[in-house]
């Protein structure tokens, strides 16, 4: 693999860390800032709207731009954002900071998949998207546990400037390795960029992403209450178990990605198969300790096995604006999140006890099983008729290799 792609890893584990580590850190800055856990709250949500928003917006206004440029730019944008954030002086301010530091978010993860595929022959893809997607699971397993331990002891600021140095390190890393005959995209202008989006096949697998890791955020947003009121976990071990969900995506990421240079599909269908039924054991596993570390692990797993194929398949339906694709689907990604948070929240409100979240994720799942089937079936359909044209026409015409798979 090109040491190019260890440098978009940094950049992804320091983007990942600064996403997650405010949820430890709620309370610090809670206190210091004189607010309401809660109003704190809103700083994960504002970081979570710059991503949805900056993903296809900064890609598409980029889309002329030199790759390089365009990566080197988008960790720019991400220090800043996180300086701001170590010295806000109020609320609003930490607010508008945590804004500007999820804007380069979805956008740097978009443009680097087109860039990570293009630096490996087509057979290793997937490996390669894998292989920058590792940089964010490693955050959860090493990057967020250390940055909400310097919080805790040095003040929330200093995790915010210690992300910054991350972000100076892959701006160094990106300038240095990344080739630079990276090639532009297509310079089918804005217009031409959002026209490929209008795609059904597109949208589908978008609305995979949604519902699969919906599912997935579904569960993990209540994970604290089910290991300490169900499994019996003490408060103080959140944070290790944490990190065997961490541990687990991380394998899943590197496991999907080596299955799905082989059958991206199928990879996707078995990860979604092993989501459903890893959610609906949950209630059980979350009766004794060891299984709930067991399930802890299994959930990382079998969520981010779909990462890579969901990615590319993106990607490909998407192929004249694989940067804007690809961007967009970081912004499902967290519309995911934030959906799927709301939606397990609904079964605890009404009652049905505190494995419900996980349930309501299995339903998810289903959901999201339910989409791919159907593009799987658009796709083969829209196979056939081409195939049919060509006998007609006598005209011999390359069979999408995609919809075979």
């Amino acid at each position: 693999m090109p040491l190019a792609l260890l440098a978009l890893a940094v950049g992804a584990f320091g983007i990942g860390t600064t996403e997650f580590v405010m949820m430890g850190l709620l309370p610090d800055v809670a206190d210091d800032l004189g607010i309401s856990i809660p109003s704190a709250g809103h700083l994960v949500s504002a970081y979570a709207i710059g991503v949805v928003i900056g993903a296809p917006l900064l890609a598409a206004v980029t889309a002329r731009m030199s790759r390089r440029k365009v990566l080197i730019g988008l960790m720019v944008l991400f220090v800043v954002g996180n300086m701001l954030s170590a010295f806000a002086p109020d609320h609003h301010s930490l607010l508008a900071a945590r804004f500007l530091s999820g804007l380069p978010h979805g956008a740097f993860f978009g443009v680097g998949a087109v860039v990570a595929t293009g630096l490996v022959p087509a057979e290793r893809k997937a490996r390669a998207v894998s292989m920058m997607f590792l940089g964010l699971t490693v955050a959860n397993i090493a990057g967020v546990p250390a940055a909400t331990l310097v919080g805790q002891n040095l003040g929330w600021r200093a995790t915010f400037l210690g992300v910054s140095v991350i972000g100076l390190v892959a701006i160094a890393s990106l300038a240095l390795v990344l080739p630079r005959d990276d090639s532009h995209a297509p310079a089918a202008g804005l217009r031409g960029e959002l026209a490929a989006l209008k795609s059904l096949p597109v949208w589908l697998a978008l609305g995979t992403t949604v519902a699969g890791f919906g599912a997935l955020f579904s569960a993990y947003s209540y994970i604290t209450p089910m290991l300490t009121d169900s499994a019996g976990y003490a408060d103080s071990s959140v944070t290790l178990l944490l990190a065997l969900f961490g541990v687990g995506a991380t394998i899943g990421n590197l496991l999907g990605g080596r299955l799905a240079d082989r059958s991206m599909r199928g990879t996707l269908f078995g990860g979604l198969v092993s989501l459903v039924a890893v959610l609906a054991l949950f209630p059980v596993l979350m009766g004794t300790a060891w299984s709930a570390a067991l399930a802890v692990v299994l959930l990382g797993m079998a969520a981010f096995v779909t990462s890579s194929p969901l990615l590319l398949m993106v990607m490909e339906k998407a192929s004249s604006a694989p940067s804007l694709a690809s961007s967009a689907n970081q912004a499902a990604f967290n519309l995911a999140n934030a959906g799927g948070a709301w939606i397990g929240g609904l079964t605890l409100a009404a009652g049905f006890g505190t494995t419900s979240p996980a349930l309501a994720g299995a339903g998810l799942a289903v959901l999201g099983l339910g989409v791919a089937v159907v593009a799987y079936a658009v796709d083969r359909r829209r196979v056939t008729v081409r195939a049919g044209r060509v006998v007609a026409g006598g005209v011999p015409r390359p069979v999408e290799t995609a919809a075979r798979r």
